[in-house]
C-alpha cells in the first residue's frame, strides 16, 4: 500500500462508501422537501409502489403531520414495509409480480378513479414498482405476466426493455394511473434506471409513454422470448389498433401532473466521491448509467485497473473508480435454478479472477436497496487475498463464475455485504479502490 494512505482500512473506506451513497437516497430526508403545500380543499390521496414505497410514504406523513387529513395506500416488496398511521402499506412480489400486487393495483387505480377535480392525488415511484404494481390488462392472467416476467429475466433484457413490454400488458402503468385521476397530480420519483428516464421507472404510472404494442413485440422477438399465448395475442391486438395505446406525450392530460425527480443514481454515486475525497482518494466517476453483462463490464473495468497500476494514467493511485447502472445476468435454459447472487457479486467475481489478486486493489459492488439478485445480500467485497481464501476453503472462483454462483463464493469466504432491506433504490453501487 501507497504508505501516504496507510491510514486507509479499505475494507471500512468501501462500506462507508456505499453507505453514503444510500443515505443521499433516503426518502426520510429528501420527500418534505419536495412535496405541494398541504391541500386545503378536498381530499389528499397518497398511492404508490417501489422498494422506497414505505419510507416514502411515513416521509410524507411527517411533513404534513397535523397540517392535512392522509389516506392511501402503497406497495412495497415483501420485508420492506414499515409501520404507518395512515396511508396502508402492502407488502409483494418482487420481481416477478404476485397477487398481492395486483390487487393492490386493482385497489389502487379504484381509489384514484373516485377523485375529483377538487382533491389532490400524491404518487410515490421508485424502482421495483413495475412488478409491484402490476395489475394485468383485460384477458391477461396474473400467471401469464409471471410467466413473461421469468422469461424477460432469463433472456438478460435490460429493466427499460422489460417495461416497454409491462406498460402494455398493464391497466395501470405507462402513463395510465395519471389518466385515470381527474385530480392534480404530484408525482415523487426515486430513480433505478440509467439515465433517469421517468417512463421507465416504475414503467412511469405518472408519465408520457413514448412506446408502442409494436416495440414490445419487438423486444420480445430481440431476445427469442417465449410469452404465455394471451400475451402475444394482447400486443398484436394492440399492434394492429384493437387496442388503445398508452397515453403518448402531448397528451392534455398530462397539463394536470407533476413528476418531480428527487433522488438519482448520479447523487448517490457524489456522495460516495465526497466521502473518498476527504480520505485523500481521488474518487473518478466513471457514469451512473453502466449497462451490459456483469461478467463483461467486470472484464473492461478489470483493463483499466491495470492500466492504472501499470502506467499511472489515466489516473494516478490512490484512485476510487465509481458507478452505477444496472448490470445483467443471462442465465443458461437449464440449471438456471441452481444459480445464487444477483448481477453485483457477479460482477465482483468476475472483476476478481480478472486481476487474479494483484496487491492493494479493494472493490465493492452492491445494490441500493439491500438486496443483490436471488439472495439477502446487498452485495460483496473483494480483497487481494479474496481467491487465495476461497482456494483455501476448497472453492473454485471459476467453477463458481460458470454456474453462476456469486453467492456461494463470497459466502464461503466471508465477504457478503448484508444490510438488510434499505428501503430505497437507485440502482447499483460499484467502487474499486486502488492504492
Amino acid at each position: 500500500m501507497n504508505t501516504a494512505n496507510s491510514h486507509i482500512d479499505p475494507r471500512t473506506l468501501l462500506l462507508e462508501s456505499f453507505r453514503a451513497a444510500v443515505a443521499a437516497a433516503d426518502p426520510l430526508e429528501i420527500v418534505a422537501a419536495h412535496l405541494p403545500p398541504p391541500h386545503a380543499g378536498g381530499r389528499t390521496l397518497v398511492v404508490g409502489a417501489g422498494k422506497a414505497a414505505a419510507s416514502m410514504a411515513r416521509a410524507v406523513e411527517r411533513a404534513y403531520a397535523g397540517r392535512a387529513t392522509l389516506d392511501g395506500i402503497v406497495v412495497t416488496r415483501y420485508a420492506h414495509g414499515l409501520p404507518t398511521d395512515h396511508i396502508r402499506v402492502i407488502e409483494a412480489g418482487h420481481p416477478v409480480p404476485d397477487e398481492a400486487g395486483e390487487q393492490a393495483a386493482a385497489d389502487i387505480l379504484t381509489r384514484v378513479q373516485a377523485l375529483g377535480p377538487e382533491d389532490r392525488l400524491i404518487v410515490l415511484v421508485s424502482g421495483g414498482g413495475s412488478s409491484l404494481l402490476s395489475l394485468p390488462a383485460e384477458g391477461i392472467a396474473m400467471a401469464d405476466l409471471k410467466a413473461t416476467t421469468r422469461e424477460l429475466l432469463r433472456c438478460g433484457a435490460p429493466i427499460t426493455e422489460m417495461n416497454v413490454v409491462r406498460k402494455h400488458l398493464s391497466r395501470i402503468q405507462g402513463g395510465r394511473l395519471a389518466q385515470a385521476s381527474k385530480a392534480p397530480v404530484t408525482t415523487l420519483i426515486v430513480s433505478d434506471v440509467a439515465g433517469d428516464d421517468p417512463s421507465a421507472i416504475a414503467s412511469g404510472p405518472t408519465v408520457p409513454d413514448a412506446s408502442t404494442y409494436a416495440d414490445a413485440l419487438a423486444i420480445l422477438q430481440r431476445y427469442g422470448a417465449k410469452v404465455p399465448a394471451p400475451v402475444q395475442s394482447h400486443l398484436e391486438r394492440g399492434a394492429r389498433g384493437e387496442i388503445d395505446e398508452t397515453p403518448k406525450p402531448g397528451d392534455p392530460l398530462f397539463t394536470r401532473v407533476q413528476n418531480h425527480m428527487i433522488a438519482t443514481a448520479h447523487g448517490s454515486l457524489e456522495a460516495a466521491a465526497a466521502l473518498f475525497r476527504k480520505q485523500g482518494v481521488q474518487p473518478v466517476v466513471l457514469g451512473d448509467t453502466v449497462t451490459g453483462e456483469a461478467q463483461e463490464v467486470a472484464r473492461v473495468y478489470a483493463a483499466l485497473v491495470r492500466e492504472i497500476r501499470a502506467y499511472n494514467a489515466p489516473f494516478a493511485a490512490p484512485v476510487a473508480l465509481i458507478s452505477g447502472g444496472e448490470c445483467t445476468v443471462t442465465l443458461p435454459a437449464s440449471g438456471a435454478e441452481r444459480a445464487r447472487g444477483g448481477r453485483c457479486s457477479e460482477f465482483l467475481l468476475s472483476l476478481a479472477i480478472e486481476l487474479g489478486g494483484a496487491d492493494n486493489i479493494h472493490a465493492i459492488a452492491a445494490d441500493t436497496d439491500g438486496i443483490d439478485g436471488s439472495e439477502d445480500n446487498a452485495g460483496a467485497l473483494c480483497c487481494p487475498d479474496s481467491l487465495q481464501r476461497a482456494e483455501a476453503a476448497g472453492v473454485s472462483a471459476r467453477q463458481q463464475l460458470d454456474a453462476h454462483d456469486a453467492w456461494g463464493f463470497f459466502d464461503a469466504i466471508g465477504d457478503l455485504v448484508q444490510t438488510g432491506p434499505t428501503r430505497t433504490n437507485v440502482n447499483d453501487y460499484r467502487a474499486i479502490l486502488i492504492l
